[in-house]
């Protein structure tokens, strides 16, 4: 009888997890859209929820209360902070949660590898590398979230740190072969989450703030193939696809988010560029930043035939893309052609422009990637830059000695006229001077973005 509805259980839980399997794929489908994104995480958030509810059904499975109390202050910390994080914060709260998950997954492999209930080689392995990931990606995560937050204004090297960093590499393949060999000591055990988790450290700690997209990533990646081995150890069909899923995706997207930048992953990870203050040129940036009043750019906007906006990180700190929305709004009742161009790094995180501006309430149809609008900057009569810079660097096409030589960038310098939102005449967050702003196109409209483009709007009503 036992027999039978243990057997009944497992094709009911089968059943449930092809359904799972199905809306995770679906939602990720749905969430390379814009328009259908947020459909795209309900259903996969409608997965997760049957995953979870399933699991219960496992014969054998117990301290419901304690899963439960887990489940519970999970989802209260969770919608607390999901609630209240500003959307500026966004890229350090998804760094966080997505160390949360590489943690996590290191935590099941803590279990099964401290339990000493697992001896099939296989399963030993799997549990080694899934915890290996999962500690890399909970440390490197945690730091790429303080690197976001402000806590760690610099990045930190030391000479012979990539020589370290392979001493680490052949102490946690040293310890993983014995602890995967079984019969590891609980010394050499913890020997290996601790090295493994020192590797996240040194690894990130080095990485400039400007390749934070790409380490984050990066990390989404590792976390996601950290819970497809702890699936496999556990022989959970959820946690297989959902890390498999999460896995590939993120691996995609850092291949995209490299390319994106002209650079390797190695050179992201390596090269140490991105460092506030310490990327250098050989080629001299020449001319003068030349400044205009707003009262002068709304007329120069309000009489355009077309308006191409650039939004970078500055838009998303000072919070204007409200602002910006209505600026587009009233240009557009003025026949004036508006667009919004997006380079795929510009921000803290991928996509970060789009959520911002969506958020916003600005139409899909106005938001154009690099490759769909390059072409339009030349037909142009003004480009608005609010907060980008490396993105829209020149130097980008011409100085073989910038480190963001070769990187593909928006055509903004191509527009009869440049108009560039920033708080002061500093570089931006690479250390790069951009010589954009010193082209005889540009006039820079210097302040606070959100209160810059007010004026902008205030100057575009006055015209009547």
């Amino acid at each position: 009888m036992n027999m039978t509805s243990d057997n009944t259980a497992r094709l009911l839980i089968d059943a449930s997890y092809l359904l799972v399997a199905f809306l995770f794929i679906m939602g990720l489908k749905q969430m390379s859209s814009p328009v259908t994104a947020k459909r795209g995480i309900l259903w996969a958030g409608a997965g997760m929820v049957i995953a979870t509810a399933v699991s219960f059904a496992y014969p054998g499975m117990s301290n419901y209360i304690l899963i439960l109390a887990a489940i519970g202050v999970g989802s209260a910390i969770a919608w607390v902070t999901g609630k209240r994080v500003a959307m500026t914060d966004m890229p350090q709260m998804i760094a966080l949660y997505n160390g949360m998950g590489g943690g996590a997954a290191a935590a099941i492999g803590a279990v099964e590898l401290f339990s000493g209930e697992v001896h099939d080689t296989v399963a030993l392995t799997l549990a080694v590398v899934g915890s290996v990931i999962g500690c890399v990606s909970f440390s490197g995560s945690l730091i790429a979230f303080g690197k976001l937050q402000g806590l760690i204004k610099k990045s930190y090297r030391f000479g012979g740190q990539q020589f370290f960093n392979i001493l680490l590499v052949l102490g946690i393949i040293a310890c993983g072969a014995l602890v995967a060999m079984g019969g590891a000591s609980t010394a050499i055990t913890s020997t290996l989450f601790g090295l493994a988790l020192l590797l996240g450290l040194t690894m990130t700690l080095p990485i400039g703030g400007a390749d934070m997209p790409v380490v984050i990533s990066l990390y989404n990646a590792l976390t996601g193939l950290a819970v497809a081995f702890e699936g496999f150890v556990l022989q959970n069909a959820a946690m297989i696809i959902a890390g498999t899923v999460v896995g590939s995706a993120g691996t995609l997207l850092t291949q995209l988010m490299a390319k994106a930048m002209n650079r390797s992953l190695g050179n992201v990870l390596f090269s140490g560029f991105g460092d506030t203050g310490g990327a250098t040129s050989t080629q001299a940036v020449t001319g003068s930043m030349k400044a205009i009043e707003a009262n002068d750019v709304g007329v120069m906007m309000a009489f355009a035939q077309k308006v191409i906006v650039v939004p970078g990180y500055g838009m998303a700190v000072a919070q204007a893309q409200h602002k910006v929305w209505e600026l587009t709004q009233l240009l557009q009742d003025r026949s004036v052609t508006v667009k919004f161009a997006i380079h795929p790094v510009a921000g803290r995180m991928p996509g970060h422009m789009n959520v911002l501006l969506a958020e916003a309430g600005v139409p899909y149809d106005i938001i154009a990637d690099i490759d769909e609008i390059n072409a339009e900057f030349e037909t142009a009569d003004v480009a608005l830059i609010i907060g980008a810079n490396d993105v829209v660097n020149p130097v980008a096409r011409t100085d073989k000695s910038s480190p963001i030589y070769g990187m593909p960038i928006l055509n903004a310098d191509k527009a009869k006229n440049v108009i560039v939102i920033k708080r002061g005449q500093g570089a931006g967050f690479s250390g790069i001077e951009n010589a954009l702003f010193y082209l005889d196109n540009t006039r820079m409209l210097y302040g606070d973005g959100q209160a810059a483009v007010a004026q902008l709007i205030h100057s575009v009503k006055a015209l009547g």
